[in-house]
């Protein structure tokens, strides 16, 4: 059950509108790590977690959280489309720098949305829950969390540095902390899962039935021996459970395939069509 509190998490309120910005913001919040992502990916694994306890709570948590920066992102591209002239464009593409901006603004954003943020990226393909992944298996699923956090982060980051606009950078400051926030929260997560599961996932997997004479190599099938310098091709391995090899020649452990005929109508070129059937 949620309740909404009418104050919003933090200020989203631009120094002044600008509609082509309005656009560009829409990444992080509908795009494939934008924030209705993120809400709905954290809110689907709590809601599968068959378990009460802190993992729970820590996914429901955070996802509730989003929810709020979904709301903080929709409330500064509304505000950031205030006053735009879409009722007279033409006249209003007269100034240069309106037109330059016009020409630039999401169309949608005027005939779909009514001036409102929308549920789609910044080049409008809209959301979709194919971004989102709920597996089942936390350690899976918090690694997903924190490749989607850096992302997400990045990608704010990045909107940060392409405008001047103090209230806009003012949301995106407190976003790109949580943002950190958020990155070393699943990081710590995904230790605590791994100090009591292993790294390996899915851990209940019996080991005996995979072909461990390989699980350990790392290949090389590049020119050169630069990879072998890296962590993942000596020492220990990360599940210390063996070391790590480094084949310079990876072997080809199967023969050379052989398949049956094709039947002759698929690609055979002397085969026919009898006159009847032309």
């Amino acid at each position: 059950m949620f309740y909404h509190i009418k104050e919003l998490q933090y200020n989203a309120k631009p120094d002044r509108p600008d509609p082509l910005f309005a656009k560009q913001l829409q990444e992080i919040l509908g795009g494939q790590f934008g924030e209705i992502s993120v809400a709905m990916q954290y809110l689907f694994q709590g809601w599968n977690v068959r378990m009460d306890g802190k993992y729970k709570d820590l996914l429901m948590d955070v996802g509730t959280e989003e929810l709020a920066h979904i709301e903080m992102l929709a409330t500064m591209i509304a505000r950031l489309l205030d006053d735009a002239p879409v009722g007279d464009l033409e006249d209003a593409a007269k100034d240069p720098v309106i037109g330059a901006i016009l020409g630039g603004m999401n169309p949608q954003h005027a005939i779909v949305s009514g001036l409102g943020a929308m549920p789609s990226d910044s080049v409008g393909n809209r959301w979709t829950a194919d971004y989102i992944i709920a597996s089942g298996n936390l350690l899976a699923d918090f690694r997903a969390n924190l490749n989607a956090e850096s992302q997400g982060r990045l990608q704010a980051t990045r909107l940060y540095e392409m405008t001047n606009d103090r209230g806009v950078k003012d949301m995106l400051s407190f976003l790109i902390a949580r943002d950190r926030m958020h990155q070393n929260m699943w990081l710590a997560a995904i230790e605590d899962l791994e100090e009591h599961e292993g790294v390996v996932v899915p851990a209940t997997f019996p080991s005996n039935q995979e072909k461990k004479e390989v699980a350990y190599d790392f290949y090389n099938f590049s020119r050169g021996d630069e990879s072998a310098e890296g962590r993942w091709a000596h020492g220990p391995s990360m599940d210390s459970c063996s070391h790590f090899r480094y084949i310079q020649n990876p072997p080809a452990y199967g023969p050379v395939p052989t398949l049956k005929p094709a039947p002759p109508y698929t690609f055979d070129t002397n085969f026919h069509i009898p006159p009847q059937f032309c």
